[in-house]
């Protein structure tokens, strides 16, 4: 991993591997391009879809609760999605429509079949991804500052058409989204007080929010992204004054979360340990086992994918992928987890009580993992020496 850093690849990053009790942190290189500042082991970063896994978490939490229930339709607490119309055909004017077969269900929304996700399109291709952006849905990457307030942000989602069917195929990130806002309907009080007073406080993940507070600022490091056209990376983010300074109009469940590697490491801990960690219980053993297993059919996968072959080794619980077969020395079949798109990854692996989170804050420049994080897994994998 260091010598990503010294070849200039990334400015820094964070490793942990815990394992059976045992736990490595390693901290290499600076907080931005050029800086002198050191990345330290409590360094605060942008996990942008690693937030994701803990939505699917606070969703279940309602459902034990009986504040939900994972087939019923999510009219009743959001009835702007209620009697959806879907586009004929993807490419379709947002009037060629057909009605829903079926409402939308929470279990559509968390394990993202809900008919709607990213649409990955050119400007004036796909009426619906024009549309998506132009009422500001969360298309591209985490931008805190864009997003209206939930009420706002459901009423402009359930103005468009379904893409698909609900249950139809699988479609990233949109769920997550919508999941937050449901369960901040369903408790009661804002998505970001709830995810602090039921995960956040009882696990000690004392640096993880929305919003980084001005006190600790400077544990933020810059976020780059990589230019398409020069491969170089650019400004996307600075700390003071960034996105991430202050809390957001949308506190997004796909996306929107900053954390460190030891806050994150107590979250996968909690699901590692069925449910139960740092002496709190969070979520029975059922739950944890259940979202942590793929919920796909196989029709659902064929249709489906980040990139080509990704369904085919992979699963999809609750707001996770699962590995369903092992292709290389890195991730046992069962070993779940995700990634965040601005530079961040976290896997448990079950079968070598293994836990592995990688921060760095370089945005990838695909959905195909670069080759640091790559190196990362099988590193982490080769060490293993029982």
């Amino acid at each position: 991993m260091t010598g990503y850093v010294e070849r200039g690849e990334v400015p820094g990053l964070v490793t942990l591997i815990a394992r059976r009790g045992e736990g490595h942190v390693d901290a290499i290189g600076a907080m931005a391009d050029g800086s002198e500042e050191p990345m330290r082991r409590d360094t605060i970063f942008r996990i942008s879809s690693m937030t994701k896994p803990i939505t699917a978490a606070a969703t279940m939490i309602c459902i034990e609760e009986c504040l939900l229930r994972l087939d019923e339709p999510v009219d009743r607490l959001l009835p702007e999605l209620a009697n959806r119309q879907v586009l004929r055909r993807p490419e379709a004017e947002l009037d060629d429509t057909v009605p829903a077969h079926r409402p939308i269900t929470v279990r559509d929304l968390l394990t993202f079949t809900m008919g709607l996700g990213i649409v990955a399109a050119e400007p004036g291709r796909v009426p619906l991804a024009d549309a998506l952006d132009q009422l500001q849905l969360g298309q591209g990457m985490p931008s805190p500052a864009t997003p209206p307030a939930p009420d706002e942000w459901i009423r402009r989602l359930g103005s468009l058409p379904l893409l698909y069917q609900p249950g139809e195929r699988w479609l990233y990130n949109t769920g997550a989204d919508v999941l937050g806002v449901l369960v901040e309907r369903a408790v009661g009080q804002p998505f970001e007080t709830f995810l602090a007073e039921r995960i956040f406080e009882p696990l000690g993940m004392r640096d993880t929010g929305f919003d980084v507070p001005w006190d600790k600022i400077g544990r933020l490091p810059t976020a780059y992204v990589i230019d398409p056209r020069s491969g170089g990376a650019e400004v996307y983010d600075e700390p003071r004054d960034g996105q991430w300074s202050r809390l957001p109009t949308f506190p997004s469940g796909g996306g929107g979360l900053v954390s460190t590697a030891e806050d994150f490491l107590a979250f996968a801990d909690m699901l590692r340990e069925k449910g139960t960690s740092r002496g709190v219980r969070i979520l029975s053993r059922p739950s944890v086992e259940f979202m942590t297993s793929d919920q796909l059919t196989p029709e659902q996968k064929a249709a489906s994918g980040l990139v080509p072959g990704f369904f085919r080794v992979h699963g999809w619980g609750f707001g996770m992928a699962v590995v369903t077969e092992r292709t290389e020395v890195a991730k046992s079949v069962g070993t779940y987890g995700w990634d965040g798109g601005m530079g961040t990854s976290w896997y448990n692996d079950p079968a070598e009580e293994l836990t592995m989170i990688l921060m760095t804050q370089q945005a990838w420049a695909s959905p195909i993992p670069p080759r640091l994080f790559l190196d990362f897994w099988t590193a982490t994998y080769a060490a293993i020496a029982d």
